[in-house]
């Protein structure tokens, strides 16, 4: 039977434990030159020190404009490259993987002069009206994700995930709710995201693994629930994504429909969901942070790997806590060993 501390195979990605840092933006880019900085080296590095088995470094964009905020990463550009293969480099150094998400925010990319999306409809009252993308412009915007995944797979990343959740550029595609389209692209809902995937493969080696992030209920009204998310993610798997990062909401404010809840592990039925539906690995992720509960997930198969954000952004050293907790062997570092107990 698997546990938290039971390595993981998928075609070249070997992870040591099942532990997997989720993307979490640092809008930390005070240059707003896309570029990684030492805040950025420190944060993922401490993770790996920390014993993270998998870190998926935050929401990285395709385009000036398709990122959340000006203070966020980029990969549109080839000096982009380097500060990032440092951080990948040194996370090897202490045993983690390291993956990216590669993404563009659409409608919701505030600091940008014109957003874009499938249709011209607002986030809100408060933000900017985008404007609808015509098909030369979808083909363009495909075109770089290719481009960003080439320059990740150069920097030396694990694994790819595309961000198709939380309200952003291919999640605008997939939803009824913010496409409005009568071409190809509001016809087939899931296009735009199997023409992403596409590009992305076609710069990946054959045996990298690509991870899809989707939001797999959204909580609005007229929005989509479990067994929509279930039909686009066969349509992705078809397409080639190899695992699926489940998570949900971000399309809007939550409606009538309202959330499942916000207890611990109110998104793992999501995951376990999706996995038994098109027998497919995922990951779970959703105040997980209990290492207890953690465990369970994976012992029980609801989910093949466990991400836990806010508890890592608390305690970089949660997976060595959470190997204390157990009583796992988490591979403490020989430098802190003094402060772990032994088993």
């Amino acid at each position: 039977m698997n546990d938290l501390f039971t390595p993981y195979k998928l075609k070249s990605l070997e992870v040591k434990n099942r532990i997997v840092m989720p993307p979490m933006c640092q809008y930390s880019v005070e240059k707003k030159d896309g570029v990684a900085t030492d805040w950025h080296y420190v944060h993922y590095v401490s993770r790996a020190i920390g014993g993270t088995g998998l870190i998926i470094m935050e929401m990285t964009d395709v385009e000036p404009d398709g990122r959340i905020t000006d203070n966020d990463l980029g990969l549109w550009s080839d000096e982009q490259i380097a500060p990032l293969a440092k951080i990948v480099e040194a996370c090897h150094q202490y045993g983690a993987k390291v993956g990216i998400q590669i993404g563009h925010a659409g409608r919701k990319a505030q600091d940008a002069k014109q957003p874009v999306a499938p249709s011209p409809i607002p986030f809100d009252d408060h933000a900017k009206t985008p404007k609808a993308l015509t098909k030369e412009e979808i083909k363009e915007i495909v075109r770089k994700f290719g481009e960003s995944v080439r320059r990740a797979v150069q920097a030396g990343f694990d694994t790819i995930e595309l961000h198709g959740a939380h309200g952003y550029l291919i999640h605008e595609f997939q939803s009824r709710y913010t496409n409005k389209r009568s071409d190809e692209y509001g016809q087939d809902l899931a296009l735009f995201g199997k023409e992403v995937i596409a590009a992305a493969k076609s710069e990946m080696p054959a045996d990298m693994p690509l991870i899809m992030r989707i939001s797999a209920h959204e909580y609005v009204d007229g929005g989509y629930g479990i067994e929509e998310s279930i039909a686009l993610s066969k349509a992705y798997k078809e397409a080639g994504v190899d695992l699926f990062h489940i998570s949900s909401g971000g399309e809007g404010h939550i409606g009538a429909a309202g959330r499942p809840g916000t207890h611990a592990a109110y998104q793992v039925p999501l995951a376990r969901q999706i996995k038994e539906a098109l027998n497919v690995p995922v990951i779970a992720v959703g105040r997980l942070e209990d290492p207890v509960l953690a465990n369970a997930v994976i012992g029980n198969e609801e989910a093949d790997l466990v991400a836990v954000g806010r508890g890592m952004l608390r305690n970089p050293y949660w997976a060595l806590n959470a190997g204390i907790a157990l009583g796992k062997d988490a591979g403490v570092p020989i430098q802190y060993t003094r402060g772990f107990p032994k088993r």
